[in-house]
């Protein structure tokens, strides 16, 4: 399995009960996966657990047959090969597309940095956007920056938190399609968070169901009601 979790367990400093208990789950290479679930169900929290920007008090978590977390291991976010795709894309105001997609590139010569960056915009379809700022781009359009950024870096795994939830009714069916499309191509395994079962259905090889922080076996309606 290329992603392997067990028995993780959370529970915020000052909460009375765990956000999350028990999560067991394993993810194939290539796979995109959706955690469906209503707000407060825990699944953001699942997916800042994996990128290593909170700690489980219990359980193990391992990427692509490394060790990530266990009772004697806990890896910095920088050492886990993870993207993240945050709800609000968090771009750089003040930087270009170019100089955002860029911005996590490291140890690349220039010309190397260059070569990844037309890489990413030639798969997100703006090759002619590199010198524009995120305020004139539209919201389907910052996401495929925030995508595209995530990407550069070539993670083992991206995550994606809630990635429609800014954008108009009607821009969603045809990103969707466009998002599905990039994973694809990228060849990434991907986790998709959201409360949204036409998110999940468009974009997921598997659909997961989360609720009061566990993973279940549930109809879609009884989960989300």
């Amino acid at each position: 399995m290329f992603v392997q979790i067990r028995d993780l367990q959370f529970q915020y400093k000052n909460s009375k009960s765990h956000t999350l208990r028990d999560i067991a789950v394993d993810i194939n290479k290539g796979e995109i996966i959706s955690i469906l679930g209503k707000s407060g169900s825990g699944k953001s929290t699942l997916l800042r657990l994996i990128a290593g920007l909170e700690t489980p008090q219990v359980g193990t978590m391992k990427i692509d047959g490394k060790q990530i977390f266990d009772s004697k291991t806990l890896l910095s976010p920088e050492k886990r090969g993870v993207g993240v795709v945050f709800q609000d894309y968090a771009l750089f105001p003040h930087m270009t597309v170019a100089q955002n997609i860029k911005f996590g590139l490291r140890k690349m010569s220039r010309k190397q940095k260059q070569e990844r960056l037309e890489e990413m915009l030639s798969l997100i379809n703006l090759a002619d956007y590199g010198q524009r700022y995120p305020y004139e781009l539209s919201g389907g359009q910052q996401q495929r920056v925030a995508l595209a950024r995530a990407l550069a870096p070539s993670p083992s795994l991206l995550l994606l938190d809630e990635p429609f939830s800014n954008l108009d009714v009607h821009l969603q069916e045809k990103i969707r399609e466009e998002l599905k499309d990039i994973l694809k191509r990228a060849q990434i395994t991907s986790i998709l968070v959201t409360h949204d079962f036409n998110d999940a259905k468009a974009i997921a090889d598997r659909i997961l169901f989360i609720d009061e922080g566990q993973l279940v076996v549930k109809p879609c309606e009884l989960v989300m009601s």
